[in-house]
């Protein structure tokens, strides 16, 4: 029985599953603090490296920038349902509670969540997917200078979030 193209992707895809996959959810989970949500986004990523298969050049590299992609939206829409609540409970009779100090309470998830969306990902895929900035700027469609100058954009402001965190 002659070998298909297809099945040749689905081998090739399950390798790098079996190299990549555990890695990956962790990554997300990292990034995400829920370890549901984190495997279904990894799964998710993987469900499109099946279904994209013929057009990826680095697949360790496009799954870290799709999970990226994917944690982000995730992370939009935590914050537009929290912007709802808190427009909800603003007209509620219910005692308001001040915010506590940031500077002891932010962690650095926190800090990368603030990050905006041209400095987060490159971050990310960076410092905790641990890819070369080429393999980076390859991924956004940005040169590696453009990338370096985000990395060091990021750390600055990063600095100055997390000054006198514990």
């Amino acid at each position: 029985m002659a070998r298909t193209r297809e099945t040749d992707a689905h081998v090739a895809v399950r390798a790098v599953y079996d190299a990549h996959y555990g890695r990956l959810a962790g990554w997300a989970k990292g990034l995400l603090g829920d370890p549901d949500i984190a495997h279904d986004l990894a799964t998710e990523a993987f469900m499109r490296l099946v279904r994209d298969w013929d057009r990826v050049d680095e697949p360790k590299a496009w799954l870290y920038t799709v999970t990226g992609n994917l944690i982000r939206d995730h992370w939009r829409k935590r914050g537009r349902e929290a912007a709802a609540y808190a427009r909800h409970e603003a007209g509620s009779d219910r005692d308001v509670v001040s915010d506590p100090d940031t500077a002891t309470t932010i962690t650095v998830r926190d800090a990368i969540q603030s990050l905006p969306d041209r400095l987060r990902l490159p971050v990310m895929l960076y410092y905790y997917a641990d890819l070369p900035v080429g393999s980076v700027a390859h991924q956004l469609g940005k040169s590696d200078g453009t990338i370096k100058r985000d990395l060091f954009e990021a750390r600055k402001r990063l600095a100055v979030l997390l000054e006198g965190a514990r």
